[in-house]
């Protein structure tokens, strides 16, 4: 009786084996799927005036507030300005919070999408009160430009 037993035991850790597999493969691809929908990927003005995103894909817009490109709606409720990394400019508008470190030329990122109309619609800031934390590829960009960045 106790060999009978025995095939049927090894069959259940295999079953048990095979379905565990199955809810981790399945569970890999569900946070593959919601990692790739969240992610925001950097980009510089120039990447975008490169090769600009689709409509709505959500990205880090970096770079430096230009000089005299700070306003505000009529309501007051509402901030444009323009993003630079002194190759190409991007128009960003902003409704929310504003930093306090947010100033023109100082540098930012930007988190948001590209409406229908090719609006950058921003739904985070976060202003950097130098270079010292800009990340590698803005800086890089500003170099190259002959904006001085300081070293880390």
């Amino acid at each position: 009786m106790i060999a009978a037993a025995r095939p049927k035991q090894k069959q259940q850790r295999l079953m048990l084996a095979l379905v565990a597999a199955a809810v981790l493969l399945l569970a890999g691809v569900i946070a593959s799927l919601a990692l790739k929908d969240t992610a925001a990927y950097f980009k510089t003005p120039g990447d975008i005036a490169a090769s600009p995103p689709a409509p709505g894909e959500t990205i880090r817009l970096g770079g430096l507030v230009k000089q005299g490109s700070v306003g505000r709606s009529a309501d007051g409720l509402e901030l444009h300005f323009t993003v630079t990394d002194l190759q190409a400019d991007t128009q960003v508008s902003y409704r929310g919070i504003v930093p306090d470190l947010f100033k023109e030329g100082q540098g930012v990122i930007a988190t948001g999408s590209f409406d229908g109309a090719g609006a950058f619609r921003a739904q985070e800031l976060l202003a950097k009160h130098d270079e010292k934390y800009m990340p590698p590829e803005v800086a890089k960009s500003l170099e190259k430009k002959g904006h001085p960045v300081k070293a880390s």
